[in-house]
């Protein structure tokens, strides 16, 4: 009886009628087909300009693709680079990167081809930092920018909505992650209709952007590494023991960002704080191997292809150089997201405990290393899960990871985020 009474003083919001969900159908598809076009354009010319630096011109130069000299000259020559552009450019490449985060911010027209412009000498000189928050960053100020005025009508929140799905959409190669992003967005904010009234056109826009993804360039996050049969105790155990190891190294991390971006900050200027990174990168390079540059996910697909080829030293250096390198890239400057070097880290940490203890199945290991440490890097628990889950192809280990979460989120909620305030602080 008091169950029925407390069900029925919650509110509950009015469904959308559909004639007021139709007109948003063209809008999201024009948006989800855009955006993900301006990631693989972006993502095509940066591997192509990657082709040329670390393959054609040493070859050309007689010099090792990835040897220290190359290394040190490619990533401090990729901060001269961005450097001017932050400098030079109009916009300057948009704001301080450290003070933003995964969410959808408006940046004015005149800062998006610096932006663009900055992130594909990023990603193709070896910072460690993937193309998502600059990329969600350009689609969403576009979208803004065409869209108001061409359907004054609509509201004006709804393209950054539509741009924010539309690109994590075309990013991951499915609009799940998106849904999952959005609803986490949504909680606890009052909803004008039920919550999948408000999921309509961003899931449209996602699912236009992720199938656009597909049909041009066939994207996949699945590693390939062995599937998971019959849960076993052992494998409860390692993913409960991983997930918080990962989310503490990644803590570690978080906690040092804020003195390594005011150590960056105090050189005062782009052509001395993004050269001076790009050289700290190029010995960090150098220390852990070349797989340790890059966004990291074609590098983690290397990895787990052989799981056995390194030995758990060699795992725990690379996992270890790759966060001081993604704590260095995001510091001084470099656009660029989280994500992606985040999942090399938890790939490289949950390999290294197998390689310790082989009855560690690789796959459990890489899934709760990359849950927890994307726990703690990006605050993000659904598109945590969700990265984890669709690196192991397994519908068991998502038991696994949702048990896994529960100890490493309270070790990470609450406490400091990988995200700056204008004066410097950390984000809570």
């Amino acid at each position: 009886m008091a169950q029925d009474t407390a069900r029925q003083a919650l509110p509950t919001p009015p469904s959308t009628p559909a004639r007021a969900l139709l007109p948003l159908i063209v809008p999201s598809l024009v948006v989800g087909v855009g955006c993900s076009l301006l990631f693989l354009i972006v993502s095509s010319l940066a591997e192509r300009l990657q082709h040329v630096l670390w393959n054609n011109l040493p070859d050309a130069l007689g010099v090792g693709r990835y040897s220290v000299l190359w290394m040190l000259v490619m990533l401090t020559a990729t901060g001269v680079a961005v450097g001017l552009v932050v400098w030079k450019v109009p916009g300057h490449a948009g704001p301080d990167p450290a003070s933003l985060g995964l969410e959808a911010v408006a940046l004015p027209p005149a800062a998006l081809p610096g932006l663009l412009l900055a992130t594909v000498l990023m990603l193709a000189g070896g910072p460690s930092l993937g193309p998502e928050n600059p990329i969600i960053a350009v689609n969403v100020g576009l979208a803004l920018w065409l869209g108001r005025p061409a359907m004054p009508r609509l509201p004006g929140s709804l393209w950054p909505a539509l741009a924010d799905a539309a690109t994590l959409g075309a990013l991951f190669g499915t609009p799940v992650a998106a849904a999952l992003v959005i609803s986490e967005a949504l909680a606890g904010k009052p909803l004008k209709g039920a919550l999948w009234d408000n999921l309509f056109g961003p899931l449209t826009a996602a699912g236009a952007g992720a199938m656009t993804t597909a049909l041009l360039a066939r994207p996949t996050l699945d590693l390939g590494l062995p599937a998971i049969g019959r849960l076993r105790w052992p494998d409860l155990l390692s993913a409960l023991v991983l997930a918080p190891v990962a989310a503490l190294l990644g803590m570690v991390a978080v906690c040092a960002f804020p003195y390594v971006h005011a150590v960056f900050r105090r050189l005062g200027h782009p052509m001395v704080a993004l050269p001076a990174g790009g050289l700290v990168l190029g010995l960090l390079g150098a220390l852990g191997g070349h797989l340790t540059l890059f966004k990291g996910l074609d590098e983690v697909a290397e990895l787990a292809k052989d799981p056995e080829g390194w030995s758990a030293g060699q795992f725990a250096v690379m996992a270890v150089v790759k966060l001081a390198a993604l704590v260095v890239a995001a510091a001084c400057g470099f656009r660029g997201g989280r994500i992606f070097p985040s999942v090399f880290i938890g790939a490289a940490l949950g390999l290294c405990a197998h390689a310790l203890v082989p009855a560690v199945q690789p796959s459990v290991g890489v899934a709760a290393g990359v849950l927890g440490m994307l726990l703690a890097i990006t605050r993000q628990g659904w598109v945590s899960l969700f990265t984890a889950a669709v690196l192991v192809a397994s519908p068991s280990i998502i038991t696994l990871l949702c048990i896994a979460s529960l100890p490493a989120w309270l070790l990470v909620t609450g406490r400091p985020k990988m995200q700056l305030r204008a004066d410097g602080t950390a984000l809570r």
